[in-house]
Formats: structure tokens, C-alpha cells, sequence
């Protein structure tokens, strides 16, 4: 197979003769999203693409075009759709564009689809997206689907080893230490360390509010502070999810 992975950049006799040797195509799902005054809106499908890509080099995969924007960045997980720099799409839009991809991919003939998320809000709609695609291919080639959010192989030693102080959870990880640490590994020029506004965690309460009240997300937008993030870190991290991600579609798919 050609070194190239993302088929954005492959010519499309390159990508039809490619996928006659049954490739998984790794589609990432990202979002364009604030994350403070450090990083770009762009982190999340820069991350998503970053990691499928480096999974594709491991199982010999193809990577699909980038779901750029995903839905409506929530309070509580994103720091709210309020904040302008966010742009978030209707749950009815995810879900169509990710319908839309499985039964293009399966009519192109591909028989194994893995979707990387790499924004928190999307999960469900992608699953629900999945699943109305295969409703629709009932009676012809089904392929195989599988969802991952890349946070989740990020192993509990990593966590122990990179917050000895105590994990805040996920849920406040929003332009925090992993997204900052990830970005400085492998986008270093996009981060801006002498920005990080130093706060303390989001301490947001265990329901959602409509309207949003902005007062609840801290003034950097994030939900952690990113003072402690490093391209170090970054690689430890990188290393978890792209291993854990590699061995999970190796294991389902059979490879």
C-alpha cells in the first residue's frame, strides 16, 4: 500500500485500487470549538484526524475525510455553545453527515469503518447516524462499525502517572492538560503557553441549565487549567491512545 493514509490526498484510481485489498477506513469526528485563549478552534478535529492517522500507520487502515464540525460544544463537557469562536451543528445534521459517509463507504465497497471522535458532544449522534445507515443497507453489503472516543484508551496508569495531584475526570478536561499536552506533541506552533489563563476547575453543578448561564463557565472558556501540560505529556498520551485504539480495532476486526 501506498505510504499516503488520508485519502484526501490520494488521487481517486490510487484510492480504488487501495480499497480492493479490504482496508479499515478510519473516518475522524471532530468539531471547530473554543478552547481559551491558548489554542485554535480547530483542536478537535486536528486531534481526531492526528490520532486516526497514527492508527492507520499501525493496521495498515485509510483514513476518510475529517468530520470538521460536530455538535453544539455543551456547558458542562465544552464550555457551551455560547462562547463565540464555537460553531455547533443541529444533532439532526451530525447524524445525517454520518449516515451519509457509512453508505458512501459501503457503496464504494468497504467492509470495516471505525469512526475516531474526538469531540464529546458527538457521540451519540454518530451512533445514531450508524445505526439509520445500516437500517437503510438492509439487503445489501452491511459493513462492520465501530465507535471510539480516543480519550477513552487513555490507560489508568497514564492518568495516575500525569496528574499526581488527582484527575479532575474528563468532564472538566475541556482545554485542559491532555488536549494542550496532545497539541504541543504535535502542533506546537498552534500553542500559546504564555496565554493559559491559570484557573482553578470548572465546579459546575449536575444538571444542565437552558438558556445557559454564561456565568458558570470559567472566563478562559476551558474547564481546567492547561499550566501543567507539556509536549512530554503529550507524547505519553498519544502513545496510550494510539496503542489502545490499534489493539481494539485489531482485536474486533480480527487482524
Amino acid at each position: 500500500m501506498t505510504h499516503e493514509r488520508n485519502i484526501t490526498r490520494l488521487d481517486a484510481f490510487t484510492y480504488r485500487k487501495i480499497i480492493q485489498d479490504d482496508p479499515v477506513m478510519l473516518i475522524p469526528v471532530g468539531a471547530i470549538e473554543q478552547h481559551g485563549p491558548h489554542m485554535p478552534l480547530g483542536v478537535d478535529m486536528m486531534l481526531s484526524t492526528k490520532m486516526a492517522e497514527l492508527v492507520a500507520e499501525n493496521i495498515n487502515a485509510l483514513v476518510g475525510p475529517t468530520i470538521t464540525t460536530g455538535y453544539k460544544s455543551q456547558q458542562r463537557s465544552g464550555g457551551g455553545n455560547h462562547i463565540i469562536g464555537s460553531f455547533g451543528f443541529d444533532a439532526a445534521t451530525v447524524i445525517g453527515i454520518c449516515r451519509t459517509f457509512v453508505r458512501e463507504f459501503a457503496r464504494h465497497g468497504l467492509k470495516r469503518i471505525a469512526f475516531i471522535n474526538g469531540h464529546y458532544e458527538n457521540y451519540q449522534f454518530i451512533y445514531e447516524g450508524v445505526d439509520l445507515a445500516l437500517r437503510d443497507l438492509r439487503g445489501q453489503s452491511i459493513p462492520d462499525v465501530m465507535l471510539l472516543s480516543y480519550w477513552d484508551f487513555v490507560t489508568e496508569e497514564v492518568i495516575s502517572g500525569l496528574y499526581p495531584d488527582g484527575f479532575p475526570g474528563w468532564d472538566v478536561e475541556h482545554g485542559g492538560v491532555m488536549e494542550t499536552s496532545l497539541m504541543l506533541e504535535y502542533f506546537p506552533d498552534l500553542v500559546h503557553m504564555d496565554r493559559v489563563m491559570d484557573l482553578p476547575a470548572a465546579a459546575l453543578p449536575p444538571y444542565d441549565l437552558l438558556p445557559v448561564d454564561p456565568t458558570l463557565t470559567p472566563e478562559s472558556g476551558c474547564l481546567s487549567s492547561a499550566k501543567a501540560a507539556s509536549a512530554e505529556k503529550g507524547a505519553i498520551l498519544a502513545d496510550s491512545i494510539v496503542s489502545g485504539i490499534t489493539d481494539a480495532i485489531r482485536g474486533r476486526f480480527t487482524m
